[in-house]
């Protein structure tokens, strides 16, 4: 287990209990159950005191944490029959965005999500989640293969943002993302969009403008990463936690804002600590949207889908 900077006496405490049981499996005559058990009690309700209340700088620590669930473990364990589709049939395949045809409890979809990557290579493989303009163009061929077959489309984020290098401006990032977003509003089927990790700018928007909206509790969804707002606003990237606060990023403070309709419940000790149950919970919630949205005309989710969108921060504010 990767431990976060807050969670750092916690790491203290399990290492300990750790040690304590390594020194008895080599000496036999130890017997260490008490203490144990003693150091585990206390670092239970040490993990319940940290995660009761987290600020909004500890949930983007949270929503970074390179153990979490990712897109492809999501596909793997919710979707049936995933036959992945590749290449936005102008430039190339963006590994940083995966999508293809797939049953979701014997219902045919298009799911479509940002892959962080879980080891070295294949972070360096997925870029990090950070897509290119290929990759959302490759997303918005896959948005018209569902419209034009009826199939509904699920989209996992979880991205730090678009690719900023000088390639991907050169062939038209900006617009791209634009496309993607249009796209977005205009395909007549169900969009169903949840932000497991990181909802970073345009990158996320690209994929979440959509009927229904799900985060998960410990994640984040922001126009712009703390470090960057901060290097604006205050030219010191130090201020991070000043800048995740006035963002309103996390998914409590999104939903009064009527930017997200649910939020998934994770384990105690972030989605990290018990990845089961968390792809679980996330599977409910797309079952649940999926339910809402059933049986409902191509006109009447692009008028809803807008008039959502178009409705976006006109409650909450006051809070």
């Amino acid at each position: 287990m990767n431990y976060l900077e807050f969670e750092k006496p916690l790491a203290e405490i399990e290492g300990k209990a750790e040690e304590l049981r390594a020194m008895a499996r080599t000496n036999t005559g130890m017997d260490v159950t008490r203490e144990a058990e003693q150091l585990d009690r206390k670092a239970d309700q040490l993990l319940k005191d940290l995660y009761k209340d987290l600020t909004p700088w500890r949930k983007c620590q949270v929503a970074r944490h390179p153990e979490r669930p990712h897109s492809k473990d999501y596909i793997e364990v919710l979707f049936q029959e995933y036959t992945p589709l590749a290449g936005d049939r102008g430039f190339s395949d963006d590994h940083a965005v995966m999508g293809g045809l797939a049953r979701f409890n014997d219902t045919p979809v298009m799911v479509i999500g940002h892959e962080k990557g879980n080891d070295t290579k294949s972070r360096i493989e997925r870029n990090f989640g950070m897509a290119r303009p290929e990759g959302y163009r490759k997303a918005v061929r896959l948005m018209d293969m569902a419209h034009r077959f009826r199939l509904p489309v699920i989209t996992l984020i979880d991205t730090p943002g678009a690719y900023p290098g000088k390639g991907a401006e050169e062939r038209g990032q900006a617009e791209a993302i634009a496309r993607s977003t249009a796209k977005c509003l205009e395909i007549g089927v169900p969009l169903i969009s949840v932000i497991i990790g990181e909802g970073g700018s345009g990158g996320a928007v690209a994929f979440a403008t959509a009927n229904r909206i799900a985060m998960l509790e410990h994640s984040v969804y922001s126009v712009i990463s703390p470090e960057g707002c901060a290097s604006i606003l205050w030219k010191d990237a130090e201020k991070m936690r000043e800048a995740a606060e006035a963002l309103r990023l996390t998914a409590q403070d999104l939903q009064k804002l009527g930017v997200i309709d649910r939020i998934v419940k994770e384990p105690l000790g972030g989605a990290q600590r018990g990845k089961k149950e968390t792809i679980e919970a996330v599977g409910k919630a797309i079952e649940t949207m999926l339910k809402e949205l059933s049986g409902k005309k191509p006109e009447a989710l692009i008028r809803d889908r807008r008039q959502k969108f178009l409705d976006m921060g006109t409650k909450g504010l006051a809070a």
